[in-house]
């Protein structure tokens, strides 16, 4: 997990500052009907912070655990994203992801095994479930134009 957190380290330092050369007129465009504008991606990806920073510290303590399933498209409705100003989402992704990587470092590596589902998924491992996280947040930093290392 060291390399999932120290990655997360290096995108909670650079990736800010590339979201602030954005203008909020640009980050509030959708690019087409019925697709998410960059406040509404980042939206998303506070939303996914959030859920899984329970996963990550409930999955902790049990050994088997049930999660409800996030059901995106209503929680990024509900939460008005759009209606949001762009640097105090762009602090909040920081923060909250910053916290993440802290709680990251910090599972015992015994704890990395207890398995989760999430909704009707089949179940996975915590350590599964912490760098699908990595993995889904760069692909969604990507779609806002941000440049990001694959690893």
């Amino acid at each position: 997990m060291r390399e999932v957190q120290e990655e997360l380290q290096q995108l909670v330092a650079q990736v800010p500052k590339q979201l602030g050369l954005i203008p909020d007129s640009e980050a509030e465009r959708r690019p087409a009907p019925g697709k998410w504008s960059k406040k509404e991606i980042l939206g998303h990806l506070i939303d996914s912070v959030l859920n899984n920073h329970q996963r990550f510290v409930r999955a902790q303590l049990t050994e088997r655990l049930s999660f409800p399933a996030y059901a995106q498209n209503p929680w990024v409705q509900a939460q008005k994203y759009q209606e949001e100003p762009w640097p105090a989402l762009i602090a909040l992704w920081t923060s909250l992801n910053a916290h993440l990587a802290h709680v990251i470092a910090r599972i015992p590596e015994g704890k990395l095994s207890n398995l989760c589902s999430v909704g009707d998924g089949e179940p996975v491992t915590l350590s599964f479930l912490v760098t699908d996280y990595l993995a889904h947040l760069k692909h969604h930093l990507e779609q806002i134009g941000t440049r990001v290392a694959r690893g």
